[in-house]
Parts: C-alpha cells; structure tokens; sequence
C-alpha cells in the first residue's frame, strides 16, 4: 500500500476580501476527500484567517440578525478541516507567519493553529508531494 501523499499549501489573502479565500479552502476540502495530507503556511494577511476573536454578523441592509444572516467565519472552516482530517486519518498542519501575526497584532488563534516563520514553510515544501502557492494578485 502506498503512503498518502502530502501538499503544502502558502497562502497569502486576508478573511472576507476575495474568492480566493473560499476556493482555497474548498482545495483544501478536496485534498483531504483524497486522503492526502495537509500543510498550511499562512503568510501576509491570510494569518487573519484563524484568528480566534471572529465575530459574525447581521445584515442589517436586507434585514437579518445573525443566526438568519448565517455568516461564515473561516476560523470556523479551518476547524471544520481540521475535525474532518482527524476523521480520516489526514495530518492537517496550519502555521501562520509569527512576523505577519505580528505586524497585524493577530497572536490569538484557534486551537490547532501554530506560529512560525518561512522557514516553516520551507520545510513543509522540502517534505511535501507537491507545493502550490497562492498569492495575492
């Protein structure tokens, strides 16, 4: 039997700004319906994305409070990858860029989420099947 195979992942946008940010999690999605494993490196911005004080929100424009607004919150989609890979035997690895974090006073994040450097990511690239990195523009 073949080991699962393993992508790293860098990505670089910020919760809520782009489609990006939902396409990547949906890659992330479909690399764990593979059985691969999973290594994240969240650079610039995208150390918003598990930042642990993520509110949502109503839409006061069309008139819904929050349980009818039914926001998403990607701190929410990170845990939800993070239970399925559990589920299936997948390793989910998640660092933010401690220097990003830093500039952008984002420190508190959900569990199963860690702090590092590009040196981090240069280790999950060195180790993994396959990188795909994901910039801003």
């Amino acid at each position: 039997m073949s080991k699962p195979k393993t992508l790293t992942f860098a990505f670089m946008d910020p919760p809520f700004e782009s489609a990006r940010t939902t396409t990547f999690f949906r890659l992330l999605d479909a690399t764990l319906d593979a059985g691969a494993n999973i290594n994240v490196f969240a650079y610039e911005g995208a150390v918003a994305l598990s930042f642990v004080h993520q509110k949502a929100h109503g839409n006061t424009v069309h008139g819904r409070d929050v349980e009818q607004e039914g926001h998403p919150l990607s701190r929410e989609w990170i845990a939800a990858l993070q239970h399925k890979a559990t589920q299936i035997g997948a390793t989910f690895n998640w660092i933010n860029c401690g220097l990003c974090a830093d500039e952008r006073g984002i420190n508190e994040v959900i569990d199963g989420c860690g702090r590092g450097s590009p040196a981090d990511l240069w280790k999950f690239a060195a180790s993994a099947d396959n990188t795909l990195v994901i910039g801003t523009r």
